[in-house]
């Protein structure tokens, strides 16, 4: 039977690049890899045929051959799919890290992440602290010293893979290896597993952490501590703590970014006459004068009383909202006072509606 066109074969042009090409085998190759479908012959030639081309045309001499020659070329060169395996190049380079290369025998696993919830005051959320906080987390059993076995004993290399942790098996046409089942990639086994932890290595415990809390932080920052999560095994390295912060709301101020809002109820005769208020900020009360005729909503700046900018130089303002408050319990002669003021001031004792009134009138008539 004829050779298919290398190039067909891939599925890709004849202009493809070494990108190109190699992406174009990775995808079709897993899906007929040999592993992935056992005991199925048309799945197996299919990859065979895959990596004949992907042979040819990843080298760039080959693949010169190949063009002005055809598959004469490369025969005659030797050019044709070797058989050893996914122990060498291109292979390893491709599958090593999907089928388990021995470029990654023995490697240690890394540990995992872990996530740790503080909730903490608006003042310390704008301010910053220092605190120290107690983290659930594994940590190397104490009495096998983290080894899993038994005092007294220790692990054994497994006879199976021989310390490996992979075993080498022939199916068909290609040689391959995957994880040992008996010792499960660890490359040893232990017969007298720790009772405290089980064979594990690894116990349930607590770790004190110091942690700096930078100013000016918000609810759902995460600060991370490298290497404060699960140890690794085999030597792996630790995961990494993440803390997620919570603040609480405040009873006066809210927040926008680096601003800082209050809102301050005032009467109707402090708005009128005007007056000077004691205005609460994070560092304590100042005082703000009001002028006279000043309207409900009205806005305040106090400049650098708002947020420290996290991780950065000064800070926000704090918006001062003034309320203007109507009163709902009056006595006989406040009631009398207020209808006197009101025949007295007559139409200017709401310029603001006056100026809509005749803003209806206009369009209305």
């Amino acid at each position: 039977m004829a050779k298919r066109d290398y190039y067909e074969v891939l599925e890709v042009h004849k202009n493809a690049s070494e990108t190109e090409i190699k992406k174009a085998y990775r995808k079709l190759a897993l899906k007929c890899h040999p592993d992935k479908n056992p005991g199925d012959k048309q799945s197996e030639d299919r990859f065979k045929e895959l990596s004949e081309a992907y042979t040819v045309l990843s080298d760039g001499q080959k693949r010169a051959l190949y063009d002005q020659y055809g598959h004469a070329g490369v025969d005659q060169q030797g050019g044709g799919f070797s058989s050893g395996g996914f122990g060498s190049a291109p292979f390893e380079d491709i599958f090593g890290d999907i089928f388990g290369g021995g470029s990654r025998r023995g490697g240690g696993r890394r540990g995992d992440d872990l996530r740790y919830n503080l909730t903490i005051s608006f003042e310390e959320a704008a301010f910053g602290l220092e605190t120290k906080i107690q983290v659930p987390r594994h940590q190397p059993c104490e009495t096998c010293k983290g080894s899993g076995a038994k005092p007294g004993t220790h692990a054994e290399t497994c006879r199976t893979c021989s310390g490996n942790g992979q075993v080498r098996f022939q199916q068909g046409f290609f040689s391959m290896t995957r994880t040992c089942p008996d010792c499960n990639g660890e490359g040893k086994k232990i017969s007298e597993p720790c009772k405290d932890c089980r064979g594990s290595g690894l116990t349930r415990g607590q770790k004190t952490l110091s942690l700096k809390i930078p100013a000016g932080v918000e609810s759902g920052i995460r600060l991370k501590m490298n290497g404060e999560g699960d140890p690794g095994s085999k030597g792996g390295p630790p995961g990494d703590l993440y803390v997620v912060i919570t603040v609480k709301d405040h009873p006066i101020f809210q927040r926008e970014g680096n601003e800082l809002i209050c809102e301050i109820p005032i009467s109707f005769p402090q708005a009128s006459l005007g007056c000077e208020l004691e205005v609460p900020t994070l560092e304590g009360k100042v005082k703000l004068k009001v002028p006279a005729g000043t309207q409900s909503g009205k806005i305040f700046k106090l400049s650098g009383k708002g947020i420290p900018v996290l991780q950065g130089y000064g800070r926000g303002d704090e918006l001062v909202v003034v309320r203007v408050e109507t009163p709902t319990s009056l006595t006989t002669r406040q009631k009398e006072l207020l209808s006197e003021f009101a025949k007295e001031a007559g139409e200017d004792i709401h310029p603001m509606g006056k100026g809509f009134i005749d803003k209806v009138k206009e369009l209305f008539g």
